[in-house]
């Protein structure tokens, strides 16, 4: 946990009530490992930090375009993608103050980006409480929503499984399958990680807490390694 004004710094705001903090940047895993030492893991204030954070990027979206309905859907869903949210965690450095066993800190960089992006809602969720709306609102808009002229310019809002069809059709021809590879987790928490093929050959990977999310990702990492192949 760091020190009130490292907290303060990376907010962007005095803090009131520290322990809302400590709760948020606790990951579940934190608790096996030192349980005296914690009693509640981020998860319960991720769920409201996810709402939060849908809510303060849909208005802002809503007041300053004039886009069609499905247009601003796919720039939000940009923004609050788990890759978006783990990029303003690497920035504001977050990942030196979450609180995580020792399996996890050491676990692949797919899982920790996934563990950002899940810190970084909770830590809205934090946020809020502790600082209204109107301060999670400006931290919203000056962290995330700010991402959002470069991600109209790479063009990264597009849904990714449509793009990625559309580049495979247009090269070579073929139809991208998509097969579940692994699924993992209980069954209130599952994780897929789905396989995106041509012609019988893997070219991306994702994983999601839904089929159809481990499909996007698996597309958007086919595209970014076709993007690296060809340059």
């Amino acid at each position: 946990m760091p020190d009130i004004k490292t907290l303060e710094s990376i907010i962007g705001t005095t803090i009131d009530d520290q322990s809302l903090y400590e709760t948020a940047l606790t990951h579940r895993s934190y608790l096996n490992e030192f349980r005296r030492s914690k009693k509640e893991h981020n998860e319960r204030m991720e769920f409201l930090g996810d709402a939060v954070l849908e809510l303060v990027v849909t208005e802002y979206l809503y007041r300053n375009y004039q886009e069609s309905e499905g247009i601003l859907t796919n720039w939000r869903s940009a923004l609050v993608k788990t890759e978006s949210l783990s990029s303003v965690a690497e920035k504001l450095h977050l990942e030196d103050h979450i609180l995580l066993s020792r399996g996890e800190r050491n676990g692949s960089p797919r899982a920790m980006r996934q563990i950002q992006a899940n810190t970084m809602e909770a830590l809205i969720g934090a946020i809020y409480l502790d600082k209204g709306y109107e301060t999670v609102q400006r931290f919203v808009i000056d962290n995330i929503v700010a991402m959002l002229p470069a991600i109209l310019a790479e063009g990264s809002w597009q849904d990714s499984k449509t793009r990625y069809q559309e580049v495979v059709q247009e090269k070579e021809g073929h139809t991208p399958q998509y097969h579940v590879l692994e699924e993992s987790g209980p069954d209130h928490d599952k994780r897929f990680t789905v396989g995106v093929y041509i012609d019988n050959t893997l070219r991306g990977q994702g994983v999601g807490t839904s089929k159809q999310a481990a499909q996007q990702e698996a597309a958007w990492n086919a595209l970014q390694k076709q993007d690296q192949d060809s340059n």
